[in-house]
Parts: structure tokens; C-alpha cells; sequence
């Protein structure tokens, strides 16, 4: 028997709904729409008229020689963090994952820095960086433009690698203490545990991590604009940070903007194939 469509029902469910989706709409999808409209234009914005230009932006990107060293220095700070944190983060996970006397101080002694504000992480290890490491006699990694983006990989590994310890002890749990057990009685050792029971019942956790710390390196701002203000010779400015350069300090709107939709579109392209790639192989596993 056919269900009757109750629309009073539907139109309920959907009240709950409607205030998130209004929030999205006059936040993402009307300034979105908005800024697609002046990668058309040399807006400078203050100017109240929209001078449009055609497809100029969108030709001078693709000769822009500048954006080579945010794309570089964006590159290095997610491919470097993205590791680090994932492969330190279930390191962590599994050091823990056991009963041992003051085990919960440690796992909140990691988990802390994740409650501290990004600023302030910023502002924490400069201080490290410029009066302990002189102390020590070691230099600022800041100051050399050779080290200055690994200095901020460090600032965020350190405020990052307490959530993704969490996530993965929390993967580590569901596996069933009888098939480590199993494979332990059939002569396995650590190695060949680890890549085949630990590895496969992670895989739900590996493909929320590994995406979780791609977005947030294509996107990372705040390290270089508190840190070092995209410096020495802009060694740490990433792509967030040249599109702020160019909305704001350089009133190049338009300009700006465009680099901002097409990087847009590259993140969203990258991370939906990453993404379906690792769905992939949880599904296989």
C-alpha cells in the first residue's frame, strides 16, 4: 500500500531545517554568487561603480609568476603537516591505547594545545622561537627563509597532533581485542599486525584525518599572518594569505577574488578525489 505524502509532516521536519539553510544562503551562497561577479570587474573596493574587464583576471592569473611561491610554500606546509600529524597522531594513539599508571594526564597533557587559539599558538611559539632557542644557542627558524616555513609546520604538528591522537584511539578501541589475539597465536608480528588488523580498521579514521588535515593546510592563514607576515621574502606566504594581500591591503578586489574562486575550485577538486580515493579503500578492506 501506498504511503499517503503528509505535507504537514514534511513542512515541519523541514522547519528545523530552514534556519541553517537561510544562515547558508546570505553567508556562503549569495557572497559566493557575489564574488563571482567580480572576478568580472577591476573592482577596487571603495569605488561604488563596477568597472568590468571580461575575462582579464582570469587570463592574468595564469601568467602571474607570483603565485608560484604561495602555491610552493602552501605545497610544503600541507604535504608536511598532513604526515606529521597523521602518522605522530596514531603513533600517540597507540602508545596510549593501554592501562598505565597516569595515562589520562598524558593523553591530557597532548590533547591541551588544541584549545588554544591559533593566535595565540602563533604568538607562544615566537617567543620560543626568538628567546629559548637563543638560549640554547640555536637561531629562529622565522628569520631564514630556508626554515621559516617548517617553523610554522612545527607550530601547527605541536596544536594539532592532540585531535588526530583522539581520533585514531578512538579507531584503535573498535578493533576486537580476539583478532589481535588471533593473529598474535599465528605467529604475526608487530609489522604484520599493524598492516593488516590495525590498518584496515582504521581506515574509517584515515579517511576523515588525512582530508581533514589537507583542507586545513590549503587554507592556513593565521600562522603566516601572525608569525611572520608572510615573510622573510614572502618564504611563508601561502595562497589564503596572497588572496588577503590582494583583497585588502592592495585593493585589488577583483583580482583577488579571482584567485579566490579558482583556488576554490582547485581545493574542492583535490579533496573530493583524495576523499574518494581513501572511501575507496575502506570500502575494499
Amino acid at each position: 500500500m501506498k504511503k499517503k505524502f503528509n505535507w504537514k509532516k514534511e513542512l515541519i521536519d523541514f522547519s528545523f531545517l530552514a534556519p541553517a539553510l537561510v544562515l547558508f544562503l546570505f553567508i556562503i551562497i549569495i557572497p559566493l554568487v557575489q564574488g563571482i561577479k567580480y572576478t568580472f570587474t577591476d573592482w577596487d573596493g571603495l569605488m561604488p561603480n563596477l568597472n568590468y574587464v571580461g575575462f582579464k583576471n582570469y587570463i592574468t592569473v595564469f601568467h602571474d609568476a607570483d603565485l608560484l611561491q604561495p602555491i610552493g610554500n602552501t605545497i610544503l606546509f600541507t604535504a608536511v603537516t598532513v604526515v606529521v600529524i597523521n602518522v605522530l597522531g596514531l603513533t600517540v594513539a597507540m602508545a596510549v591505547n593501554r592501562e598505565f599508571k597516569g595515562v589520562n594526564i598524558v593523553k591530557s597533557i597532548i590533547f591541551i594545545p588544541l584549545v588554544v587559539s591559533l593566535v595565540l599558538v602563533s604568538q607562544m611559539w615566537m617567543y620560543v622561537y626568538s628567546d629559548f632557542f637563543s638560549m640554547i644557542g640555536l637561531k629562529s627558524p622565522l628569520i631564514d627563509k630556508k626554515t621559516s616555513m617548517l617553523g610554522l609546520c612545527m607550530m601547527s604538528i605541536w596544536r594539532e597532533i592532540g585531535l588526530a591522537m583522539m581520533i585514531y584511539l578512538a579507531g584503535l578501541k573498535s578493533i576486537p581485542s580476539d583478532i589481535n589475539e588471533a593473529a598474535i597465536i599465528d605467529g604475526a608480528n608487530f609489522w604484520q599486525r599493524f598492516r593488516n588488523v590495525t590498518v584496515p580498521f582504521l581506515a574509517p579514521a584515515l579517511t576523515y584525518c588525512i582530508p581533514l588535515w589537507l583542507a586545513a593546510g590549503l587554507r592556513m592563514y593565521d600562522y603566516s599572518f601572525v608569525a611572520t607576515s608572510g615573510g622573510p621574502q614572502h618564504s611563508t606566504e601561502t595562497m589564503a594569505y596572497y588572496i588577503y594581500s590582494y583583497l585588502f591591503p592592495y585593493n585589488k578586489v577583483g583580482y583577488g577574488q579571482t584567485v579566490a574562486i579558482i583556488y576554490l575550485v582547485v581545493c574542492i577538486v583535490l579533496s573530493n578525489m583524495v576523499t574518494r580515493q581513501l572511501r575507496k579503500r575502506e570500502i575494499e578492506q
